[in-house]
């Protein structure tokens, strides 16, 4: 299939170029060449309690996401200020606006940090991040990252970003033949249309979506489209079902014509920030002071329901380029830096199934690090 092909020579491509960076990457950091960190003090913080850390082990649709007071954890300013590059595929989506919340707010610049978010597609900016040109990245474990881990390189998943309102209806939504219903749909041999191939964190819910109505990502062929047409396409008859993301799912909810079948788990962040050597070990000062500096951010502006506040909507409209009502039109996300126990697994199985990932899947502990927002939130692991 297209999307397959084009997928794994991307991954291909990846891989080649991570490893071929390999030798250049920068000096050996001080905790050893084998990438471990050396230990840390953490110490308590004032403001951030025992809600400050959940078990990684929780699941539940309503799981309480971690948070400090309003304002916590302070600022630590670093004795020298540092610029950090942050890649991220695009500046218009809601899940990076506490990134950009926190430049327009100063809460980076508090910690001694100069903060650029530079918009570079995926593939473009993984080499960039194990090589040290780029120093975080806010994407998510596809499996172009894990590929490059296995090919060992020292990126990690060291942050979550979001998880979905239990009222969205953004992911996979299917046009319904004679005689289906939202509860009885026949997914094997559909066409999808998605923005995303297989190799997306969002093969993992597609894939458990699709078998709950027989099908599954080995069952389906794949049309990938651009953002403007995955919604035509369903429309259209172009494609038998589509994953759609927020707000664009609005235009068929209601529609008795349409069903939708699942989304991300409640509760379970797929995405948030990457780290590469400079920040995990060559300067995790600094690592940790971003993080500290996210946190806060998270827990200063979006707590909670954060579009009930009609001036911050504007706010953050005007950071993202979008119109107000558009940016209304959908319950506000669950920003949330933890990441769960076990979600890299389930994400590699999904692209295993999918035929896109091969070989010993990466565990868990080369691929996550929850060490530095743990230390930023005073919790000892």
């Amino acid at each position: 299939m297209r999307t397959h092909t084009l997928f794994t020579r991307t991954a291909v491509l990846v891989a080649a170029s991570l490893l071929g960076t390999a030798g250049c990457a920068g000096p050996e950091s001080e905790s050893g060449g084998d990438g471990a960190a050396a230990p840390r003090t953490v110490r308590p913080v004032a403001g951030c309690g025992a809600g400050s850390w959940t078990d990684p082990a929780e699941l539940a649709p309503d799981r309480k996401a971690a948070r400090c007071d309003k304002g916590a954890p302070a600022a630590q300013p670093l004795t020298k200020r540092r610029k950090i590059t942050v890649a991220t595929g695009t500046l218009s989506a809601e899940y990076v606006a506490p990134l950009q919340v926190a430049v327009a707010k100063g809460e980076f610049a508090k910690e001694g940090l100069d903060v650029e978010l530079k918009v570079l597609p995926t593939p473009d900016a993984l080499p960039l991040l194990a090589k040290g040109d780029v120093d975080a990245q806010w994407a998510a474990p596809e499996a172009a990252v894990m590929n490059g881990i296995n090919g060992g390189f020292d990126i990690k998943w060291v942050a979550g970003n979001f998880s979905p309102d239990p009222t969205s209806k953004s992911g996979l939504w299917v046009r319904l033949k004679d005689g289906e219903s939202a509860d009885h749909v026949e997914m094997a041999g559909r066409k999808l249309g998605t923005m995303i191939g297989k190799g997306s964190v969002i093969a993992y819910p597609m894939d458990t979506s699709l078998k709950k109505h027989g099908g599954g990502l080995d069952k389906i062929s794949f049309q990938q489209l651009g953002s403007a047409d995955v919604l035509t396409a369903l429309q259209n008859g172009g494609v038998d079902s589509a994953w759609l993301l927020d707000p664009i799912w609005r235009k068929v909810d209601g529609d008795t014509k349409y069903a939708f079948l699942g989304g991300q788990p409640v509760g379970e962040p797929l995405g948030g920030l990457l780290f590469g050597p400079t920040l995990l070990n060559k300067d995790p000062d600094a690592g940790v002071a971003f993080l500290r500096a996210y946190i806060r951010t998270v827990n200063t502006y979006f707590a909670g329901d954060y579009k009930s506040d009609p001036a911050f909507v504007a706010e953050l409209a005007k950071l993202m380029k979008t119109d107000e009502a558009t940016l209304r039109s959908t319950p506000s996300m669950r920003m949330d830096w933890e990441i769960r126990k076990g979600t890299t697994d389930r994400l590699q199985k999904a692209y295993a199934d999918s035929g896109v990932s091969k070989g010993t899947p990466v565990p868990e502990s080369k691929a996550v690090d929850r060490a530095m927002y743990s230390e930023a939130v005073g919790h000892k692991l």
